[in-house]
């Protein structure tokens, strides 16, 4: 398959087929790469009448031109494989084309195909490449093509060469002038940065670029001759700035170059948090940038972000994506202004996966409010009321472990973006708290622990409630100072777990067994167990596999 482009294309067509391959050549130039990539739209060729051998099985290929192939990707010249490429697929079932299994799974002979396979699989149909996966089948054809020296493995990119221009103001102005004697001057470097005029129209007229009916900006001189110039009034894509923004972001007022070179240690970005719709455009430039300045001995760093994590989307209470056409917009302002900024922020983060978001809830949005305001009342409560009570030490003792639980799973799960499941491991530390209250059953230093340490987990998510409770229970200003509490991995420690017991692989009991119980006695318990006595008399204990904490397992006979 041919790009209609391809310089080879008035070779290979025959007299026959000439007509109908110029006039498909002529209108296939009139369309646009976007709407030839497009999967909406119906792909189309026209054969050219003749054919390609292949070097392989010697088979006879007939060559076709089709509009799905450009020649800005590869060679304009790609091998069509109707069966495990969708477009092929589809262009094969048009023009009626054999569609040829050679990649499938086990146990299957492709009489059901319907459209392309495009899974792993085996080589079929593929002669002496029978029976390899379809990794190896591809590494034994390309070392039987070299070995043959019919051709030879080569990299192909689909990096195209990036349109700057724009005809807007905002933007970095593109450093060359126009002289009518010496052409295009480039500005020199001791003259840069052009600095944009303060007095342009911004707005954009759709007659050209706001600059150029900037007199002051447009006329100058020429750099070689001193003659009259034009300034080129085009400005720079902002992706030009915002690939390195993480540069300059951290050297603020410095004024003898592009970043401070001490800003070098904060780099690369530890966590970059976005969209996948960034993934083709500001990483791509972004990466682009950050390899040149590496080159060039300007940034010891190849990549410009360690980690990347994609966001989700807030949904319309439909379920669907919100637009104004649907109606199904929710104003954040009114939300803000109603229920807080706070209330906004934990159901945002409580609605779902942090990576799929999820749909509004008037409902759910009320209760994430009503909560914060039963946090406020915990919180607020006087803790030398509970030096008149009677002190449990087992609640004492359940309340520290279930303390130090939840900070180990807010912790993690914050740091993994889980949001949703930090809140719920707080909301369940606040019932505790409000049980243990109620009972008068912890003593007062126990209940400011767990205050302050609750706020200070609950503060990254609602930063303006804790803020103002941290100050209302005692504390100097700011609780965003602070460090995130710690936790014991002893004092999270369970007394007592839960053991499954199998026989021959078959769970028979689970029974509640002190933490950290040895495996005799483990084996001990689940041998007196009665319902482990049932399948386990009369028999010897051949052998017992033991996974601490978790099973015992005898396997008898």
């Amino acid at each position: 398959m041919l790009a209609p482009e391809h310089p080879l294309v008035a070779d290979l067509v025959t007299e026959e087929q000439r007509a109908a391959v110029d006039a498909y050549v002529d209108e296939a130039r009139r369309t646009s790469e976007i709407d030839r990539l497009s999967t909406e739209t119906e792909k189309t060729g026209v054969f050219t009448g003749s054919y390609a051998v292949n070097r392989l099985n010697g088979e006879k290929v007939p060559i076709y031109i089709g509009d799905y192939v450009l020649m800005t990707y590869g060679t304009g010249a790609v091998m069509g494989v109707p069966a495990h490429d969708t477009r092929d697929f589809v262009f094969a079932q048009k023009y009626r084309l054999p569609v040829r299994i050679v990649v499938a799974p086990i146990s299957w002979d492709g009489s059901d195909l319907t459209e392309a396979y495009v899974g792993d699989g085996f080589m079929t149909n593929s002669g002496a490449y029978d029976g390899m996966t379809d990794d190896e089948g591809k590494e034994a054809i390309a070392a039987d093509i070299e070995k043959n020296k019919w051709g030879s493995r080569t990299v192909s990119y689909r990096m195209r060469d990036w349109l700057v221009s724009r005809q807007r103001y905002w933007g970095t102005p593109i450093p060359v002038v126009y002289c009518d004697k010496c052409g295009i001057v480039p500005v020199p470097e001791e003259e840069l940065p052009v600095l944009l005029p303060t007095d342009a129209e911004f707005i954009p007229t759709g007659e050209g670029s706001p600059l150029a009916s900037n007199a002051a900006f447009l006329n100058t001189t020429c750099y070689k001759c001193g003659g009259p110039a034009r300034r080129e009034t085009d400005t720079m894509d902002t992706f030009f700035d915002s690939s390195w923004y993480m540069l300059r972001y951290i050297s603020p007022g410095y004024a003898e170059g592009p970043f401070d070179p001490a800003a070098k240690s904060w780099l690369p970005v530890d966590q970059y948090t976005g969209g996948a719709e960034h993934a083709v455009m500001h990483l791509l430039y972004s990466r682009f940038f950050i390899k040149g300045l590496h080159d060039m001995g300007i940034v010891d760093f190849e990549e410009p972000f360690l980690r990347l994590f994609n966001q989700g989307i807030i949904l319309g209470e439909d379920h669907e994506k919100m637009s104004k056409s649907r109606g199904n917009v929710v104003n954040p302002d009114e939300v803000v202004n109603g229920l807080g900024a706070d209330a906004v922020r934990c159901f945002m983060m409580f609605i779902g996966p942090w990576d799929q978001g999820g749909p509004w809830s008037e409902v759910g949005i009320n209760g994430v409010a009503r909560w914060l305001n039963r946090v406020w009342d915990i919180v607020i409560r006087e803790p030398d009321d509970l030096d008149n009570n009677q002190v449990d030490p087992q609640a004492v003792r359940d309340t520290t472990r279930s303390l130090h639980q939840t900070i180990r799973r807010c912790h993690n799960d914050l740091d993994r973006f889980k949001f949703n499941t930090a809140i719920s491991s707080l909301m369940e530390f606040a019932n505790h708290l409000n049980r243990v209250w109620a009972e008068a059953s912890i003593d007062s230093a126990t209940w400011r622990q767990c205050i302050e340490s609750f706020l200070l987990m609950l503060a990254p998510i609602a930063p303006h409630v804790t803020e103002e409770l941290w100050e209302r229970t005692g504390h100097a200003y700011s609780i965003h100072q602070q460090m995130f509490p710690s936790w014991d991995d002893d004092l999270a420690a369970e007394d007592t777990i839960t053991l499954v017991v199998q026989v021959n692989g078959k769970v028979r009991d689970k029974l509640e067994v002190p933490a950290g119980i040895e495996e005799a006695a483990a084996q001990e318990l689940a041998l007196a167990s009665p319902k482990v006595k049932t399948y386990t008399e009369g028999k010897s204990v051949n052998k017992t596999i033991y996974v601490p904490g978790r099973l015992v397992n005898l396997v008898v006979g």
